[in-house]
């Protein structure tokens, strides 16, 4: 019997990762703690939570006075600390990777979000940062944009394991296991081991409510009222139904005979905005086998403090989501054009974090030299 929410989550068949890594948590063992009581067994990085991390305590002041002193560049900086933290945080994660044969224990590092329009340059960042890393459990970060995916295909072909971010659309994500199985099949042409690529498609919940709900309340209506608050779980209901049948068509059985792993959903954003909302909803109501689920550390705290996890609350549901999809656009809510809409806010969103990253390293430079 699970003694935790958390624990039960893990019965259910989600891997809980955490969003959310700097130096400090590393060596003040509280990344330890989460494994250890926090059923965590992943952790994905984020520029904003490094730049709070360098600006302040001491953490990082060796190494920025050793680059200052070599006469490093802010982007050389950015890669030698980024880097330095997802190697140990693989090191820790090993354990889980060694137990679970692969399956979990991941270290998510994005390319440049600069980078999201551009894909020869993604891919040769992707080849950097894999290499610099040199860890088996790490995955390399490409967005799910027009430019990110044939990155993608390039990277799983070479053997990389990816995480593709910023998924917002069915559309989208049926392009992004596309690429990724594509990938597959050049990597299998060029005789390499399936079973060590690994890949998890990042669709993002919280914003799609967040963009939704504010064309809800413009529209006004009691019907558009009434939806508030349920388009991210549909939408990310109908994506793991869309997995479910892709990942059960002929083209990606034959891989999966070879060898291949499948492409996990991996629910992003799940922080919830709306203090009407359940803070655990993005939680609780995305429970289903094979998922990975990637939380703040808020949302983390609070599932394992009060979050009800009675198994899966998906598989279920495929039909009642289509239907709150169906409603949505009934009341006047273009589908594509929110989805378009997060997909450029949020490789803008990056960028900004990311320059804040630079700004932030940039000062710790200046300071030390």
């Amino acid at each position: 019997m699970s003694t935790t929410p958390t624990a039960a989550l893990s019965q259910a068949g989600v891997s809980i990762w955490l969003d959310d890594l700097s130096r400090e948590r590393i060596t003040s063992g509280g990344l330890e703690r989460l494994i250890a009581e926090r059923d965590v067994v992943g952790v994905t990085t984020n520029p904003t939570i490094f730049a709070g991390a360098l600006a302040k305590g001491d953490a990082y002041r060796d190494q920025v006075a050793s680059l200052a002193a070599d006469g490093a560049d802010v982007d050389r900086a950015v890669f030698e600390i980024t880097t330095d933290d997802v190697r140990d945080a693989a090191d820790h994660f090993r354990p889980v990777y060694d137990r679970t044969d692969g399956y979990d224990g991941r270290v998510s590092i994005e390319v440049s979000p600069d980078l999201a329009n551009e894909t020869d340059a993604t891919i040769a960042e992707a080849h950097r940062l894999w290499d610099k890393v040199d860890r088996p459990n790490v995955m390399i970060k490409i967005p799910a944009t027009r430019a990110g995916l044939p990155a993608i295909t390039a990277a799983i072909g070479a053997g990389i394991s990816v995480n593709v971010t910023l998924i917002f659309s069915l559309d989208r994500y049926r392009e992004v296991i596309d690429a990724y199985l594509t990938g597959l099949e050049q990597a299998k042409a060029a005789g390499i081991d399936l079973s060590t690529i690994h890949s998890v498609a990042s669709f993002f919940v919280s914003r799609v409510d967040t963009e939704i709900d504010k064309r809800l309340e413009a529209i006004g209506s009691p019907e558009a009222i009434a939806l508030k608050g349920r388009a991210g779980v549909a939408n990310a209901r109908l994506a793991y139904e869309l997995y479910l049948q892709q990942f059960a068509a002929p083209r990606a059985i034959a891989l999966l005979d070879a060898g291949a792993n499948r492409q996990r959903p991996l629910w992003a954003s799940t922080g919830v905005k709306d203090p009407a909302l359940p803070d655990t909803l993005y939680v609780t109501e995305l429970v289903a086998h094979g998922v990975v689920n990637t939380m703040p550390e808020k949302t983390l705290e609070a599932t394992f403090d009060h979050g009800v996890v009675e198994g899966d609350t998906v598989t279920g549901a495929f039909a009642e989501a289509g239907r709150v999809l169906d409603a949505l656009a009934s009341v006047g809510v273009d589908y594509d054009d929110v989805t378009e809409v997060l997909e450029r806010e949020g490789v803008d969103k990056f960028v900004v974090s990311w320059n804040e990253l630079l700004d932030t390293v940039r000062t710790a430079l200046e300071a030390a030299r």
